[in-house]
């Protein structure tokens, strides 16, 4: 099988404290088909100036004001020419060989190849492996997105559209639903893909996502009771999780993960 192209899409905006090893997390995998494209959204801290820093390894550059993460995300899609493309989020780090076991697993018949990722505290240095989902019903309560474990075919990508640019929250899981719904192929590979930084939107309260959450529901042919069955369950997930972080953050990942030293 050829060695297929990887694209990688890191978006960012004000990183300055953290892209340079977002970036050097990808160059480092020496992988030959390798392009890097970084959407930036006009940063005002000086991230662009470092950025230009590295115009030997970054392949696209683009800054200017945005819609959101999902017009992000899409803005690097439109662009990019590899056979797969992943995302890495700018606080984020690709773990070593992750680029090489995803091209050892590519097939032309698969849409969508999923990694494990690593769960990251970095203020405490703190790691625990979650394995991604592989099926996306239309009540998804027990779902491990692993968004940044996931590369996705430039036809999958043209075939059943991409992130849709009004939601704010709920993009990445919206997505692997709508594929996974409409027939999409996956593949589960074993193999630490990324190290997920802990905090930014995925700590949003869940209120404030609830809007959101019905139009997700809704967009992927669910009905109210999905909707309701899917709030009440993560309002009671939400209960447990304050609950255990009277005993702290990485106890509560201690219970529910298998630790990594």
């Amino acid at each position: 099988m050829p060695t297929p192209k990887i694209s990688i899409i890191t978006i960012c905006y004000n990183s300055i404290s953290t892209i340079s090893q977002a970036i050097k997390s990808v160059v480092s995998q020496n992988y030959p088909q390798l392009e890097l494209i970084v959407i930036d959204g006009g940063s005002t801290d000086g991230t662009l100036d470092l950025l230009k820093t590295y115009d030997n390894e970054i392949n696209i550059l683009v800054s200017e004001s945005d819609n959101g993460i999902s017009d992000a995300f899409n803005k690097g899609i439109s662009r990019a020419s590899g056979e797969l493309i992943g995302i890495l989020n700018s606080d984020d780090v690709m773990l070593p060989g992750a680029l090489q076991a995803i091209a050892d697993a590519y097939h032309p018949d698969i849409d969508v190849y999923r990694g494990n990722i690593q769960l990251w505290n970095s203020q405490t240095n703190f790691k625990v492996s979650e394995k991604p989902s592989m099926k996306f019903p239309k009540v998804p309560v027990i779902i491990h997105v692993c968004h940044g474990g996931t590369f996705i075919t430039r036809k999958a990508y043209q075939k059943y559209g991409n992130y849709d640019t009004h939601m704010k929250f709920m993009m990445d899981l919206d997505l692997l639903t709508r594929l996974y719904q409409a027939g999409a192929t996956f593949k589960y590979v074993d193999a630490e893909i990324e190290a997920f930084r802990l905090g930014g939107i995925t700590s949003t309260p869940l209120k404030k996502k609830k809007e959101e959450m019905a139009y997700f529901v809704r967009k992927n042919g669910g009905t109210r009771l999905h909707f309701f069955l899917y709030y009440t369950a993560l309002q009671f997930q939400d209960l447990a999780k304050h609950l255990l972080n009277i005993f702290g953050e990485d106890f509560k990942r201690k219970l529910r993960y298998k630790s990594k030293k």
